[in-house]
């Protein structure tokens, strides 16, 4: 073989090299990623379930791969979204946004391991037998924010002591909505507070709900926790400023967006919790060991411009307590 020859073929060899060299690399572990919000209604989120991963020593693109499915507030497409997903080489799949989203996901796979992320007891809810100790492939974080509605109702009256009527605005389609419905109706009853309970399951059912309000003379508006709610925010928060009635919600996005206050766990250390799990999980934790987290802390948040735009004054006593304020 002559010199020029050996030289052609030696240098196409190793033109090669890399190209084999990447074909023979392992794939990142795969994770999905279910949520019954959008991704432009989650971008804060999805940043915290980073943030957990981090913790775990996980960062998409170096050593591991996330598939994203969005339910865009149509809880119908959840079970299509999670099928898709088992379908997929999952190491782990992360359920997040209701306990909907998480029933989804646990009809699927009974065997990929789920980390799921919601507002209601897991209990309750059936996706876990206990807290301490969930069994089978499913564990989660819970910030319980359901079953605050007592609590909002109490710093609801403190912040309004004029209303008279309170209203409370749920989704009466999903399980979450019915049991705050209770909740807050045995609350009212034993502070001999007059409440008016609103459907709220459908868009149209909200305009409806707000139309009503100066009918029925209700004074201030709770609105019920529910992953419905969540992408509606402007909606929510445009609606009550049409009316003029100050509202209580159920996280801190919502008066950051104009809402008037909020009271609730926070929404980043949730996602947080998920994502630590989920890289737990991926270095061999397995999820019928790993305890249901739950929240550390609540958050009153408090738009005073909003506040002013209603003609109203935040009691002091409130306003110490708030976690933030914004003016």
């Amino acid at each position: 073989m002559r010199r020029r020859e050996f030289i052609t073929l030696l240098g196409g060899a190793t033109a090669t090299w890399p190209l084999a060299a990447r074909a023979q690399q392992p794939a990142l572990p795969l994770i999905g990623f279910l949520s019954s919000r959008s991704s432009d209604d989650s971008i804060g989120a999805i940043a915290a379930f980073r943030g957990g991963l981090a913790r775990a020593e996980y960062a998409e693109g170096r050593n591991v791969a996330i598939e994203f499915r969005w339910g865009q507030a149509q809880f119908d497409r959840l079970p299509t979204l999670a099928a898709e997903l088992v379908r997929l080489p999952l190491k782990v799949l992360a359920a997040v946004a209701g306990a909907q989203t998480a029933r989804a996901a646990m009809a699927a796979s009974t065997t990929i391991p789920i980390v799921f992320g919601i507002g209601e007891d897991p209990v309750k809810e059936g996706l876990v037998a206990k807290i301490d100790r969930p069994g089978g492939n499913v564990t989660g974080a819970t910030f319980f924010t359901s079953l605050l509605g007592p609590k909002r109702l109490g710093l609801l009256r403190n912040v309004v002591p004029r209303a008279q009527v309170i209203g409370l605005l749920v989704n009466q389609n999903s399980s979450q909505g019915q049991g705050q419905i209770k909740d807050v109706v045995q609350a009212a009853d034993g502070l001999g507070q007059q409440l008016i309970v609103l459907n709220g399951g459908s868009d149209e059912e909200i305009d409806a709900a707000f139309a009503s309000l100066a009918v029925q003379k209700i004074g201030a508006l709770l609105i019920g926790s529910d992953p419905f709610f969540d992408p509606r925010r402007a909606r929510l928060i445009a609606l009550a400023a049409r009316y003029a009635v100050p509202a209580l919600y159920h996280f801190r996005d919502f008066p950051l967006e104009g809402g008037l206050l909020s009271y609730g766990a926070s929404i980043s250390e949730l996602y947080e919790h998920v994502g630590e799990y989920v890289g737990r999980i991926l270095k061999g934790d397995k999820p019928a060991d790993l305890p249901v987290l739950l929240p550390s802390k609540f958050e009153l948040v408090i738009n005073l411009k909003t506040a002013r735009a209603l003609h109203l004054m935040i009691p002091p006593n409130v306003l110490a307590t708030a976690d933030e304020v914004i003016e």
